[in-house]
């Protein structure tokens, strides 16, 4: 070991503590007490005896003034068992001589009746802790069955490199017997490498101490005040969980006729709280470390070189390091980057304002300017409002094309709240843009093309890459109003604009810095689209949009545009595809953690669509449910699915005149824009489906004859509907006008050749109806679509019902389609069974096959090449033991496969 030694005089020239001397100081050597208030937190203690009972030899508990250190640890040593005795030493700052420290441990040891065989005297001489006994101390502490668990408080005041050298020394050769746990505001000189690195080392730091809003209840309760979940959250976050700070303020508050709301009023802070923060922690810095603390106070994360340009040094990495290691209430934040305490921040806040009034403008007009320069125009933009600089925050947020930060991603609702602060005479096109932003986010369109209209008027042509970038913030605002005004022309026309400005070199670098941009103009695009009934073109705007970026700020609207894509394929007949992309959106929302009020009503209510056309009803009243209104309010879309899909589902449910009632709502939607055809198309078909339930076919005419539309479901409808009045001359008129099945799936095709069938069977043509109702099963299958069949009338059920074997093979349908078995004769032999299971395309090749279609037709409809029919028909004559066609067919029935 090393030798060490140093000047200064230890209770006299015998360097050793005399037992008067010993008892008077025996404050040092005794377990602080414990107040009757003390909150303990088994999870804490429960670490530390966890410590003592594994192979660590040091223990650090290291945090700020206040944070409960000191408690915490004496309440673990009153309370728990630990594996042996436990000295405890407070450090005082002439415990920096080494011989003055030893003195006092030895002494401590003594204190508590822990002494080796024949003694262990102190230091000889003042000053000096010589080999000889710290090798004995060492010695004794490793001959020990059971260690010494040296308890070192307040050790941030050992400076001395020697001291800890020696501790460390000591530590190490004293094997298992020395367990040394040290509590300390700062980072103590021990190697703490080696023993975090060796598994030999418990931390228990700032973070750890900091109180749950359980235990700040608790604290609470203790001083006999009684916090809800909400307010003690509240005070956690508000002190940081600062132990001290927790207690001040609540003994503050108790002072006052109403404790709960000072808790909340900034003046509790400002007088005990701020008193101590100063004292405990202010005024222990150096003075450029205060300096850099009341300047960098305006800023919620300190980086080095921010700091330097809000004190004009070029130290602040050094600083900022040396007051995170002091526990300065400074936390690191991010790489190279820190933050305040909350409140600390806050009285540093209070101080600034107090001592140093006319410099907060110009520290928050530094901060926005170096913020901004480093890329970091979010964090920069509130600087420069509290600077009250709004024309340079305006023109940042152009500049840079950030304008989409405004209405979309994390940042939204901030920046949002942020800017209409902005005085309304604050001049410039950068402001104007943003205003009309910022109305675009309250969904005032005309307000928003008001001052897109003066920004255009200000602005010079895009010839340089500030104008460039200015003319396409204008033209993606225009395509944002054109949306919010369902107005398709002017989202086209500003897209087209953008499109062409978005493609110059001059703004492609800050472009790529914000995919949200182009993002939310193809969302704004395909959205306007779709409120136009324009499908194809809208469809594949928003599949640009879902594919152009996975950033977090775009998430909201790749979720959004998911469901609209979702809509657009459910009005286009493909359910299962709605439901793929309905699953997809909520699956967006999910992961992206996107809160209710930021999420589409268009995932859960296509999903409810999807059940009506199944026949699930609980399912689809559970999405209905689940479906988000608020989110409905400025969106004439979403506002008209739910109304068709609640009165869809009321119709289905068997309550036809609530379903009826349900549409009301669609008929005053929540914006001034009218309902386009495809959304009074929707009505109509939905309320003539709700009128022939109520068996008033007339109404359900009229109702369609008021919407004038060629898309097949109002064609459809409307044959059905004066079938159902006894007019087969006009549904056969409608029928005949049907387009072909091209571009539709499966849920208009199957309902297309339902209303066909039913008006061959009026006409007394039962072959065709039976071969279109075998179509439309065999269609229907695969999506599993029992709502058309079960709104098709009572007609179906006579074809059915002559020709059971149409449904031997959809055991799919609900029961009341389906024949009732025949009872199997005495006796009976049942037919041989199949040599192995037909597959479901098989069992389609088959169904055609017993309605004497060709191959050629057989392929034609099942869209196969016709040598992949005759692979089928082979299969199947396998399968069923059969030579040719006709006898293939009977082993079929035979079978109740047909």
């Amino acid at each position: 070991m090393s030798h060490a030694s140093r000047g200064g005089a230890v209770d006299g020239a015998a360097g050793a503590l005399t037992p008067s001397g010993e008892a008077v100081l025996a404050s040092r050597f005794a377990t602080p007490r414990v107040p009757a208030t003390f909150v303990r937190r088994t999870r804490l203690t429960e670490r530390l005896t966890r410590a003592q009972a594994g192979p660590d030899r040091l223990t650090l508990v290291s945090g700020p003034a206040g944070a409960g250190k000191t408690l915490l640890v004496a309440d673990w040593a009153r309370t728990c068992a630990p594996p042996g005795p436990m000295v405890w030493l407070t450090v005082e700052s002439g415990d920096n001589d080494p011989g003055n420290f030893w003195t006092y441990v030895l002494a401590a040891l003594r204190h508590h009746g822990l002494t080796p065989s024949g003694g262990l005297p102190g230091p000889e001489r003042p000053g000096e802790a010589e080999d000889s006994v710290l090798t004995r101390l060492a010695a004794y502490l490793n001959s020990r069955t059971e260690p010494v668990i040296l308890v070192l408080d307040e050790c941030e005041r050992i400076s001395s490199p020697e001291v800890a050298g020696e501790l460390d020394s000591v530590l190490r050769h004293a094997g298992g017997g020395l367990r040394l746990v040290l509590l300390s505001r700062t980072e103590p000189l021990l190697p703490l490498h080696r023993y975090r690195a060796a598994g030999e080392m418990t931390d228990l730091r700032t973070a750890d101490l900091a109180f749950l809003p359980e235990e700040t209840a608790e604290l609470a309760r203790r001083h006999g005040m009684s916090l809800p979940d909400e307010a003690a959250r509240s005070l956690t976050g508000r002190t940081g969980g600062w132990a001290a700070g927790l207690r001040l303020g609540i003994l503050d508050a108790l002072r006052t006729e109403d404790p709960r709301a000072a808790l909340e009023a900034p003046e509790t802070w400002q007088g005990t709280v701020a008193d101590y923060l100063v004292s405990e922690v202010l005024d222990a810095q150096s003075p450029a470390g205060r300096d850099l603390l009341l300047r960098a106070c305006v800023c919620e994360r300190i980086r080095p070189g921010l700091a330097n340009a809000l004190t004009g040094r070029d130290d602040a990495a050094a600083v900022l390091a040396q007051l995170r290691r002091a526990n300065a209430f400074v936390e690191p934040a991010g790489r190279s980057g820190y933050r305040l305490h909350p409140l600390f921040a806050e009285v540093l806040r209070a101080r600034l304002s107090l001592g140093r009034p006319g410099s907060v403008r110009e520290l928050h007009r530094t901060a926005a300017r170096w913020l901004s320069d480093a890329g970091l125009l979010t964090e920069a933009l509130p600087h420069a409002a509290e600077a009250g600089d709004w024309a340079f925050a305006a023109g940042r947020v152009v500049h840079e094309l950030a304008i989409g930060r405004l209405l979309t991603g994390p940042d939204a609702d901030r920046l949002g709240s942020l800017f209409a602060a902005m005085p309304p005479d604050t001049p410039g096109p950068a402001a104007e843009l943003v205003r009309a932003a910022c109305a675009l986010s309250r969904h005032d369109a005309e307000r928003a093309l008001a001052g897109l209209g003066r920004a255009e008027s200000l602005l010079p042509p895009a010839g340089t890459g500030d104008a460039a970038a200015a003319h396409l913030t204008l033209a993606t605002l225009r395509v944002l109003a054109g949306r919010q005004l369902g107005s398709s022309a002017l989202a086209e026309s500003a897209d087209r604009r953008a499109e062409e400005l978005a493609g110059r070199e001059l703004v492609a670098e800050r472009l790529a810095a914000h995919p949200e941009l182009r993002v939310l103009r193809l969302s704004a695009l395909g959205s306007a689209q779709l409120w136009a009934g324009r499908f194809a073109p809208a469809r594949a705007a928003l599949t640009a949009a879902v594919r152009a970026s996975g950033a977090s700020s775009t998430a909201s609207l790749r979720h959004d545009c998911l469901g609209r894509l979702a809509l657009i394929e459910f009005l286009d007949g493909w359910p299962g595809r709605a439901e793929a992309h309905a699953l997809q959106a909520i699956t967006e929302g999910d992961r992206s953690g996107l809160p209710p009020s930021g999420r589409t009503a268009l995932g859960p209510l296509v999903l409810a669509s999807v059940d009506i056309e199944r026949d699930d009803l609980a399912s689809a009243r559970a999405h209905v449910h689940r479906a988000s209104p608020p989110s409905s309010s400025h969106d004439a879309v979403v506002a008209s699915w739910l109304a068709v899909t609640r009165s869809r589902l009321l119709s289905a449910g068997g309550d036809p005149v609530e379903a009826l009632h349900a549409l009301g709502d669609v008929q005053e939607p929540p914006s001034a824009v009218d309902p386009p055809a495809w959304v009074d198309t929707q009505v109509a078909v939905t309320a003539a489906t709700a009128h022939l339930a109520r068996g008033r076919p007339w109404d359900a005419v009229n109702v369609l004859a008021r919407c004038q539309d060629a898309r097949p479901e109002h064609t459809i409808a409307a044959a059905r509907a004066r079938l159902a009045s006894g007019d087969g001359d006009a549904a056969r008129s409608l029928v005949e006008a049907l387009p072909g099945p091209d571009g539709h799936g499966p849920a208009l095709t199957v309902r297309s050749l339902l209303v066909r069938a039913e008006v061959a069977g009026a006409r007394g043509d039962g072959v065709t109806a039976g071969h279109l109702v075998a179509r439309a099963l065999a269609l229907a299958r695969p999506e599993r679509l029992r709502r058309p069949f079960l709104e098709a009338g009572p007609w179906l059920g006579t074809v059915l019902g002559r020709r059971p074997a149409l449904t031997r093979t959809h055991t799919w349908l609900p029961d009341c389609l389906l024949p009732e078995e025949p009872p199997t004769e005495p006796g009976g032999s049942a037919p041989a069974p199949v040599v192995e299971p037909l597959s479901d395309r098989e069992l389609e090749v088959l169904e055609r096959l017993a309605q004497m279609m060709s191959t050629e037709e057989i392929a034609t409809e099942l869209f196969l090449s016709v040598n992949t029919v005759k692979t089928h028909l082979r299969n199947i004559y396998r399968k069923l033991a059969a030579a040719r066609r006709g006898e293939a067919v009977r082993r079929a029935r035979e079978l109740r496969l047909l």
